[in-house]
């Protein structure tokens, strides 16, 4: 019985540490490009389907929504909160496998709200395109959000529970 106690306790310290290194992965990388495109004035060319180009999202994901409205941008914003603390509560309660993958899209939730109300918008700076055809403007967080969401999908719909 002590022995599954502390597996629980590791579990979730690596959640909360997998939380932590999403945010500052995610912090590192909006700093950086916010500097070197604010040095540069332009966006960077890497390749013929990506470039970085800085875009404030004032909207929620990927730019929906966006808007100018003080007011129901910071209702949007609590309600944001509120859906992390729910996740928090759901990464707690999980199993393992569970706790990580939320804490993935926690991770990327608290970055994206940090710059809510730090700059009151959301730096996005990765630009995949083919073509003229330019999918959403979106960051590292976003990735890490998408990735928990999808292994989230896949674990409820394909992998067996045991019983």
């Amino acid at each position: 019985m002590q022995l599954n106690k502390i597996k629980f306790q590791k579990i979730d310290i690596y959640s909360f540490l997998l939380i932590l290194a999403v945010f500052v992965s995610d912090r590192f990388s909006k700093v950086y490009v916010i500097k070197l495109i604010e040095s540069n004035d332009k966006e960077l060319f890497i390749n013929d389907f990506l470039n970085i180009t800085l875009n404030w999202n004032r909207g929620i994901g990927f730019g929906l929504l966006s808007f100018n409205a003080t007011t129901l941008y910071h209702l949007i914003s609590a309600l944001i909160l509120l859906i992390i603390i729910y996740l928090i509560y759901l990464m707690v309660t999980s199993d393992s496998t569970g706790k990580l993958i939320i804490a993935l899209i926690i991770g990327g939730a608290v970055g994206n709200l940090f710059d809510r109300l730090t700059y009151f918008a959301v730096p996005d700076f990765i630009d995949f395109h083919i073509n003229n055809y330019h999918w959403f403007t979106f960051n590292v967080a976003d990735i890490f959000i998408s990735i928990g969401i999808f292994l989230m999908v896949i674990k409820e719909f394909f992998i067996k529970k045991k019983l």
